[in-house]
């Protein structure tokens, strides 16, 4: 199964959480959301369009040393999509995309983790958009800076499998297929 959409991300975004273990274990469990972003990129008559969710909140459980132990979840509140002009934005708001009068939040939850060495991990899970779960997976890199954690990742997913992007959206004028890439950022602790 292929996943992609502006969506989360991570879902993404998303979202997920990754380091390689080291000679001491560091631990994170708070999600700066001041300083993450989750943005995704899909294609529009053949142009390529970028946008972000402005209001999430993530929470982490990552001990290098145990990574099989992780919990990721995220909750984007998917009225804060920015797709780059307010009538598309409007539009994104309606019953044919994510309904968000109905469906205001898109959520991931992780189910598991695994180490996949150089700082790296797949981050496996339970994408929520519009009532409808997909299993995801997510390969995050750790990139600790100065006492925080940089997690980066970036999965795709298809947006028929959220029935977003009905009707007249559903002939392709806008890519089926949706990038979603998130950035969260986590103080050692």
């Amino acid at each position: 199964m292929r996943f992609r959409f502006p969506q989360f991300a991570a879902l993404s975004a998303v979202v997920a959480v990754g380091f390689s273990p080291g000679a001491q274990a560091v631990e994170y469990s708070q999600v700066n959301t001041a300083a993450s972003q989750i943005s995704f990129t899909f294609d529009q008559f053949g142009s390529r369009v970028y946008g972000t969710f402005g209001q999430f909140e993530g929470t982490l459980d990552f001990d290098t040393q145990n990574p099989v132990a992780a919990h990721a979840a995220l909750r984007i509140e998917l009225s804060s999509i920015d797709a780059g002009s307010s009538d598309a934005n409007t539009e994104l708001q309606k019953p044919a995309w994510f309904d968000t009068s109905t469906y205001p939040l898109g959520t991931f939850e992780s189910t598991s983790v695994k180490a996949l060495g150089d700082n790296r991990y797949l981050f496996a899970g339970n994408l929520t958009l519009k009532t409808i779960t997909r299993k995801v997976q997510v390969q995050v890199e750790l990139k600790p800076e100065s006492g925080i954690g940089v997690f980066v990742g970036e999965f795709a997913l298809n947006r028929d499998d959220f029935k977003i992007g009905a009707g007249e959206w559903a002939d392709g004028v806008v890519s089926k297929d949706i990038n979603i890439r998130f950035r969260m950022v986590a103080p050692e602790r």
